[in-house]
Parts: C-alpha cells; structure tokens; sequence
C-alpha cells in the first residue's frame, strides 16, 4: 500500500490552484430542487465560480448524475439541512447576507446586489419556486430582468446568471488572488482528491486523514498505515469502483 503514498506533481499542483481560489464566502441553498440533471448543472456552475460547499433542504435525497456534473460534485460538498429555517439560520450565523430569487414588488435588479460580501442564494422548487418561508426569511430578493414573454429561467441557468455577476464582482476586487480556506479544509481535500482509494479506506474504517506535505507526499507513521491494511478482495474492490468512476469521468468529458 506504500506505493501508494504519493500523487503526481501535476496532480498536486492543479488541486492547489483549485484551493486557492475557492470562495467559502460565497454559495446557494436548493430549497427542495428536485430534478437531478439541475442539481448536477447547478453543482458544475458552483465549481466553476470557484465555491467549495453548497446547502440543500430535500424530503429526499436526490441523485447526482455524473454525466451533467462531469465530476463536479467530487469538487463542491453538500451540507443537508433539515428545513429552510435551520439552513437560512446556519447561513446567518455565518454572516452571510441571504437572498432568494423571487419575483416580487420589491425585489431588486440582480446586479445590484454587492456580492464581494458574504452571501447566500436561495434557489427554489423548479415548478413552485421558494417558499414562503424562505421568501419571509431572506434578507432581499432578486430577480433577472426579462424582455421576452417567458418571465422565468431554468432555477440551473437563473444560478448560474447570478454567480457569474458575483465572480466579476469579486474578481474586481482581487477576491480571487487570496487563498480563502484554512489549511486543515485544503488537507482535506488534497487527500480525497490526490487518494481517492485510501480516503474511501479511511472514511469505511473511521480513520483520520494523513498530512500532505508539500510534495504531494503522505505523511503518516507506521501504525497509520498498519491501521489502513486491506484484504487483497476489499483493495481490488476499492480499485474497480475508482477506475469506473474515473472512466465515467473520462467519456463524459469526450467531445
């Protein structure tokens, strides 16, 4: 397993620059947005703006679909809440201005939101929109000035209109050129990301991660990786589903 201890440079490298530019401040809630193929566009935009955790409130889990995200939902974690109130409570507690996308008679212009500030979007039911909770619970909301006959969007396009307003917002302002996340988040995701086999070993034995150093190397004593011993059946098991996932990863980014 010692073979293992260690990702390429390159590898290393490219999940750095991801960290350093992930914007803890910055996310949406799904109040329940039930259809996977939006949950997995709405993930794909956040990864592209640069956020690092989402918030939903579902009756049900919903399925990601792999084939729409294109492995963005490895990159951007989801922290469930029971209802809208906890998860706007939650967001609060964090400082975050809350907003919901909702056509009302006091609902602002989009782009005059100030998104440099730490903010939260919340995007409702693709057929319902937000509830009134929620709309009672927001600090404003915004809409999307329309010109056509249609008066809404796709709740995936509408987010990512709004979150690339709030990536020009805050790449104006260098927010982009600072690395935003603490290093134990950053460690976190280097393991999971550089070692996916030996995270999904840690997480089935409740063992804590290793440190990455520098090098993209593992470092961790001998009793850590005595601790980590598979039997040959469960590795090769561990192995298959990785290069699945890695295939699935690989022909959805075909042309």
């Amino acid at each position: 397993m010692t073979a293992l201890a260690s990702m390429t440079a390159e590898r290393y490298q490219r999940i750095r620059k991801l960290l350093a530019t992930r914007q803890p401040s910055l996310t949406i809630c799904l109040e329940q947005v039930n259809k996977p193929h939006n949950v997995s566009a709405l993930i794909r935009s956040c990864d592209a703006v640069g956020i690092n955790r989402i918030h939903a409130v579902w009756d049900n889990k919903a399925r990601l679909r792999k084939k729409t995200s294109m492995g963005a939902e490895n990159w951007v974690y989801t922290d469930m809440h029971p209802s809208i109130g906890d998860a706007v409570s939650h967001l609060k507690q964090q400082g975050m201005q809350v907003l919901v996308t909702h056509l009302s008679d006091d609902a602002v212009d989009f782009r005059e939101i100030d998104y440099t500030k730490p903010t939260a979007i919340i995007l409702g039911q693709e057929k319902t929109g937000a509830t009134e909770e929620a709309i009672a619970l927001a600090d404003k909301n915004i809409v999307i000035p329309m010109v056509g006959m249609v008066q809404s969007l796709n709740v995936s396009v509408a987010a990512a209109v709004v979150l690339y307003e709030a990536q020009r917002q805050r790449e104006l302002v260098g927010m982009y050129k600072t690395i935003n996340l603490s290093e134990q988040e950053c460690q976190r995701v280097l393991f999971e990301g550089g070692f996916p086999i030996l995270s999904r070993i840690c997480k089935n034995k409740g063992i804590d991660y290793p440190h990455i150093d520098e090098n993209g190397h593992i470092v961790a004593d001998a009793s850590w990786w005595q601790k980590m011993q598979m039997t040959a059946k469960g590795m090769r098991k561990l192995e298959q589903e990785t290069a699945r996932d890695n295939e699935q990863t690989y022909t959805n980014k075909r042309p």
